[in-house]
């Protein structure tokens, strides 16, 4: 049995959905970071497979190393954000931040 496009979109679709359910559902600013981490982690398998299966260049390749530093990007950045409602809240409860003053 080899492994076919169809097998990594199902991993990439459980990924997502995953991900979502995590940002969704999530109080927790961390948790809802580690979503956002999943979701980008799909995209990365649906560009690596899309690359592989269709034209075999390095496309795909090197839209995942820009997903993948836009995510180490985006994880300094809310982990920044956190410590910073960590900060004024005493809380990383996402609806403790509802009156954000200056």
């Amino acid at each position: 049995m080899s492994i076919g496009l169809a097998h990594y979109l199902i991993v990439s679709l459980i990924l997502f959905a995953l991900g979502l359910y995590c940002v969704l559902t999530r109080r927790n600013a961390i948790g809802i970071l580690l979503g956002v981490e999943l979701i980008l982690n799909s995209a990365n398998i649906n560009y690596l497979a899309f690359s592989r299966f269709s034209s075999g260049q390095y496309d795909g390749q090197v839209f995942a190393i820009f997903v993948i530093m836009l995510a180490a990007a985006e994880a300094a950045i809310g982990l920044a954000i956190v410590l910073g409602i960590y900060q004024n809240f005493h809380s990383i409860d996402v609806e403790a931040t509802e009156t954000l003053r200056g």
